[in-house]
């Protein structure tokens, strides 16, 4: 499974901490790290760009990475917001790389 997904807080956080670096910013890039840095803990294949990131593997343990980041940008807003795409192709891994070296091959094929 290839599961691209995006996280974003919004509201007042919880945590006096977390409300007092963020005051007056409307950046949400130290959430973004604090989820991005639980995808890069899992193991997991994983890639990141400026809207998504995507992550492959089982089922199970994709969406336990995806809780998990969820969770850890909780902390920065009393309300979070989810985004999630999913690839299911069972039987198949590497896909992360693999679609894209087809796509790039089918582009050179096609000039």
């Amino acid at each position: 499974m290839l599961l691209a997904f995006s996280v974003a807080p919004s509201g007042i956080p919880a945590d006096p901490a977390y409300a007092a670096a963020g005051a007056g910013d409307a950046s949400v890039h130290d959430a973004v790290a604090a989820a991005v840095k639980v995808v890069r803990e899992s193991g997991l294949p994983n890639k990141t760009d400026s809207m998504f990131t995507t992550v492959e593997g089982e089922w199970d343990e994709v969406f336990d990475v995806v809780r998990r980041a969820t969770e850890a940008v909780g902390k920065f807003g009393s309300r979070v917001s989810l985004v999630i795409k999913a690839d299911i192709r069972p039987g198949y891994s590497g896909e992360l790389t693999a679609k894209v070296e087809r796509l790039e091959g089918a582009l050179i094929q096609g000039d």
